[in-house]
């Protein structure tokens, strides 16, 4: 399937890896295949524009979204500070233990099991608009039909879903 993707599709999906390993992530899900679109390709960042939000910023809120699986707040009510426990923990054990950051030069990370679902609704989504190959706008509209993290970051994040989606779907079909 990875050959029909267009050149800047490829990329955010390259990036997309990238994105996860900055994580600490095990493997690449469609959080971090929304950051990636949102950072490399061209035609989402348009079309993020057009409804009226800006894609560094959007970016930047999901990452942060991806990021918050110790939370800092439940920690404190019982007395634990989470940023002095990760200063400790990074100068014992190296920056990001605590994350159970991967090894850099394991580069392969596999797909998660909705990535996977997002990569084959993206498809899915270019076969129904007539398009020819797969792109950015297409892997955003798998991941916007999915249930998946990618899809709650957004909405966590504040995106009028049906607008982007209207307005990713109403661009010229000739990709």
């Amino acid at each position: 399937m990875f050959e029909q993707f267009t050149k800047s599709a490829r990329t955010a999906v390259i990036e997309a890896r990238t994105v996860a390993q900055s994580c600490g992530a095990s493997h690449i899900d469609s959080g971090h295949l929304v950051v990636a679109l949102l950072r490399s390709d061209p035609e989402v960042r348009s079309a993020v524009g057009q409804i009226d939000a800006d894609p560094d910023r959007l970016a930047d809120a999901v990452t942060e979204e991806l990021g918050n699986d110790l939370d800092a707040e439940a920690l404190a009510s019982v007395g634990i500070n989470l940023e002095d426990v990760r200063r400790r923990t990074d100068a014992m054990f190296g920056e990001g233990a605590l994350l159970g950051r991967p090894d850099p030069s394991k580069s392969n990370l596999p797909f998660g099991k909705d990535a996977k679902k997002s990569l084959e609704l993206a498809l899915r989504e270019a076969r129904r608009l007539g398009g020819r190959r797969i792109d950015g706008g297409h892997l955003l509209l798998g991941i916007l039909r999915a249930e998946c993290p990618g899809r709650t970051a957004l909405v966590t994040a504040g995106v009028d879903i049906e607008r982007l989606r209207r307005v990713i779907e109403d661009r010229d079909p000739a990709s």
